[in-house]
Formats: C-alpha cells, sequence, structure tokens
C-alpha cells in the first residue's frame, strides 16, 4: 500500500501505478509508479521521524548534486514535524550490478565506465560543495549508533563473520590518524546505487551521504561489492580510477567503517 499522501500531491499522482522497491531501504520506503499513458516513471520516498530527516538532508544533497553529475531531479519535497516524502524523477537503465549479472556488456567495460564516473564525481571542485561527509563526521555517527544498537551484527562482511560492532571500532582504531585526500563523494558507492544503459553510467541514486571525505570511501565500497565478479575486476577498478598505489590500511579503513552503516 501507497503512503498516505500530503493533500496537495493527489491529482499529482493520480493515474499512477505503484509498486514497492524493496532494494536499499535504509533510507525510507521507496517506491516506483508507472503512469501507463506515456509519461516518465517517478519515485517516492517516504518516512517518519529520523528517516523523515534523512529524506530532508537527502533531497538537498540531490538538488546540488544534480547541478554536476546526473542524478534524479526534485519533483517535489514535502515535510511536517515528523513525516517527510520526496517526489523525483526515475533515471533510465538499470542497476550496475544488474548490468554484470545480465551477461550483456563486459565487465571490463562496465567497471570502466563505473571508473570513469567516479573520476568525474571527485573531479568535482571540493570547497564547492557545503556538505561534509568526512570519516570524523562519519566516526561520529558510527559511535552513536553503535551505543544505540543499530549496527546489524549479522551483516557484516565475511571476512568480519562473527565480529561484535565494537571489534569493529576497535580495529578502526589501528588506521587512526588518516592522511585524508578530501574528494566529492557519493558515500555509498554501490553497484546497487549507479544506473547504467549500454556500458555507460547514466547516474547515480540514493545520494544521502553525499559530502566531502576521502576519496577511498567511494573506492572501498565500490571495490568491496565488485568482489562478487572476481578479483580482476577489482584490480581494473583502480588501474582504471588511475591509482598507481593503492593504500591497503586506507581501503581497510572504509570498509571497517561502512559495517558500522
Amino acid at each position: 500500500m501507497p503512503p498516505t499522501l500530503p493533500a496537495d500531491w493527489g491529482a499529482l499522482l493520480q493515474n499512477y501505478r505503484w509498486s514497492r522497491n524493496l532494494v536499499g531501504e535504509s533510507g525510507g520506503a521507496v517506491y516506483r509508479l508507472h503512469d501507463g499513458q506515456g509519461a516518465p516513471d517517478v519515485y517516492v520516498k517516504h518516512g517518519r521521524d529520523a528517516v523523515a530527516d534523512a529524506i530532508a538532508e537527502e533531497t538537498n544533497r540531490l538538488l546540488w548534486l544534480a547541478q554536476h553529475v546526473p542524478a534524479p531531479a526534485v519533483i517535489r519535497f514535502t515535510a511536517t514535524d515528523d513525516e517527510a516524502w520526496l517526489l523525483m524523477t526515475a533515471l533510465p537503465g538499470e542497476t550496475a550490478y544488474q548490468a554484470l549479472t545480465s551477461g550483456t556488456a563486459s565487465g571490463i567495460a562496465i567497471v570502466d565506465a563505473l571508473a570513469d564516473f567516479l573520476q568525474r564525481l571527485h573531479a568535482i571542485p571540493s570547497h564547492d560543495c557545503p556538505f561534509n561527509s568526512d570519516h570524523v563526521y562519519r566516526l561520529a555517527q558510527a559511535r552513536h549508533r553503535i551505543e544505540a544498537g543499530l549496527v546489524d551484527e549479522d551483516d557484516f562482511d565475511v571476512a568480519r563473520e562473527g565480529w561484535t560492532a565494537g571489534m569493529v571500532w576497535d580495529d578502526l582504531q589501528r588506521h587512526l590518524p588518516l592522511a585524508v585526500d578530501p574528494v566529492v563523494t557519493h558515500g555509498d558507492f554501490s553497484l546497487d546505487n549507479i544506473l547504467m544503459s549500454d556500458s555507460v553510467v547514466t547516474g547515480c541514486i540514493d545520494a544521502g551521504r553525499v559530502g566531502v571525505a576521502d576519496r577511498y570511501q567511494d573506492l572501498a565500497i565500490l571495490w568491496n561489492c565488485l568482489g562478487e565478479f572476481g578479483a580482476a575486476l577489482q584490480d581494473r577498478l583502480l588501474t582504471a580510477y588511475g591509482l598507481i598505489e593503492v593504500d591497503q590500511s586506507k581501503l581497510d579503513f572504509h570498509l571497517l567503517l561502512d559495517e558500522l552503516f
């Protein structure tokens, strides 16, 4: 069932059919809407309380990000004291994960396109970005999540299977202090958050973590996702992106940090 909509949204969406998107709903309930009369598909994201705050943050980031790289356009945003709704355009294509599993294009071509898009994102002047997502900020968030019992320890990567959130936190400290190379990052640059068509990236979604951080924030998440498809594609990513020497400590740090979110 779709959520109860703001009063002025009814006429706007009356001809659409709703379907729930169950992939990556940490930022709220997500629905894809299909008009059936030739109008483009759109998405609605809805949430309450802390999720509503996150949707408001994502809206601000989308409005900024779409000025620099392809991303969903914000059509309408409405918020109350404890609830938020975001209406945005749907990007064309399939996710990078779907592209890799379908076999319709070579893995190398897909990874090269991902690396090219990531270079483009990271080339945005960081001083133009009004959002901070650096490791100090995210460590504070992670500490709060640990203390609030919000970390899903059953969802850790195989390398940390059986660990507690406290063990991940302690291991993070081994890599500090971190020599930061700040760029504009997506923050959750996973295969499910990049859309592609014919081996070309059409844009990125789920922009709630966009902000200035070390480039390894994005590289680590994408590198980790590609592990499902083999070490050769992981190596290809780093080469295509232009890394001459991989900073293993930074890679490990950001993989550990991501476990806490």
